[in-house]
């Protein structure tokens, strides 16, 4: 005689247990994915780091998770990338400069990311075929750099970074790459690839310039081993920018800021942005207001030489980079650092300051304004011309 097996009960999704600061807790991996979780990886360096450094609590919150990420209100594509994505994997919302997502991963992922919605996951916004990306770039004479960034490139091995130099190369328009690696704090050690020194030395025979944007938020990252990994490249003939984000309990105060700062110059790194946190859903907590931002960078500045003094305190909004001044007799006064439209960069503009505003959007229009489609009469100062 025979039986018809019992159906097998539904399997709903598997719990996931976070280690929240705020102690473990579990989740079904859907709420997780609803809020948009950054996966939980550190390095062993820098989980090493943590447990030594006597800048533990500050740094924890760059790379442990809290419980704020399940409600920090937000969005995910704060900037427009989207928008900018000309083919898959490259953006050129700058006239000069193309940004090449060459990976969706990181050796160590930040708690603040504003590419939360691709890092760490399978999208189709890194690039698929550098081929198709080469064109492009050939067809636009007025890109003269590009930007490897993911993701961080370096956790691609040195063999996959040469492949896509085979693509860029050759096109003779483009005068330097550059990489955006957070792989200088999180595993220094990357830069003791024996592989390297040649990959940088095409790019220099090939007339370009080779430019590592490293992304050190704290001084108490810019280790002896990452300063080490530093000097090594730069002796390469590598040039070394940084940026980094101003983030509430972590950076948020003008000592630290100007340690940083300081700290950087002394490793051969010129400091060139400092980053307004954005309010990415899962990390606007991590937002400093925008008057108390002015002050840490001014008590910063106050603190630092004039040769230190070479980063500016930015706002990448969608509309551009947006350079934060002062806060004058109730208005916050800006300028237009870079745009993907020309008559916009330099362009002078305030608006009313709300208290407690963290980005542009939080404040009121009350006249002609260089956000709007149509050319503005504002003055025009100068700015540098890097991207």
């Amino acid at each position: 005689m025979s039986t018809t097996p019992a159906p097998r009960p539904a399997v709903g999704p598997r719990p996931v247990t976070i280690p929240f600061l705020e102690g473990p807790r579990v989740l079904d991996q859907d709420v997780a994915r609803a809020a948009e979780l950054t996966k939980y990886q550190v390095t062993k360096y820098y989980r090493d780091l943590l447990a030594t450094s006597p800048y533990r609590d500050q740094l924890k919150h760059i790379v442990e998770p809290s419980v704020q990420e399940l409600t920090s209100p937000g969005e995910l594509d704060t900037s427009g990338e989207g928008d900018n994505t000309v083919v898959p994997g490259l953006q050129h919302k700058y006239p000069t400069t193309g940004l090449l997502l060459v990976t969706d991963r990181c050796t160590s992922y930040c708690r603040y990311c504003f590419r939360k919605r691709l890092v760490g996951k399978d999208t189709d916004e890194v690039t698929p075929d550098y081929g198709v990306v080469a064109d492009y770039i050939g067809r636009h004479p007025e890109m003269t750099n590009v930007l490897m960034s993911g993701g961080d490139p370096f956790v691609l091995s040195t063999n996959k970074l040469e492949a896509i130099l085979d693509h860029l190369l050759p096109i003779p328009h483009l005068t330097s790459i550059r990489f955006g690696p957070k792989t200088t704090a999180f595993h220094p050690a990357r830069f003791e690839d024996p592989a390297l020194p040649a990959m940088f030395g095409r790019i220099l025979a090939a007339g370009k310039t080779p430019v590592v944007v490293s992304h050190f938020d704290h001084v108490g990252e810019i280790t002896d081993e990452a300063a080490a990994s530093v000097r090594r490249m730069r002796d390469l003939g590598v040039q070394y920018l940084n940026q980094g984000v101003l983030l509430g309990r972590v950076n948020d105060d003008p000592q630290t800021l100007a340690d940083t700062i300081a700290r950087l110059h002394a490793i051969g790194t010129r400091p060139y942005y400092v980053f307004q946190g954005r309010p990415v859903r899962g990390a606007s907590h991590f937002q400093v207001p925008i008057r108390r931002g002015v002050d840490i960078v001014r008590g910063a500045m106050s603190r630092l030489s004039g040769i230190q003094k070479t980063f500016r305190y930015i706002m990448s909004h969608y509309t551009g980079k947006i350079e934060i001044l002062d806060v004058v007799d109730g208005r916050l006064w800006m300028r237009y650092h870079q745009s993907p439209r020309p008559d916009r960069v330099g362009r002078l503009f305030s608006r009313p300051y709300v208290e407690g505003a963290c980005w542009l959007d939080d404040l009121p229009k009350d006249g002609p304004d260089p956000t709007d489609d149509v050319t503005s009469d504002a003055p025009r100062l100068p700015v540098a011309a890097h991207a």
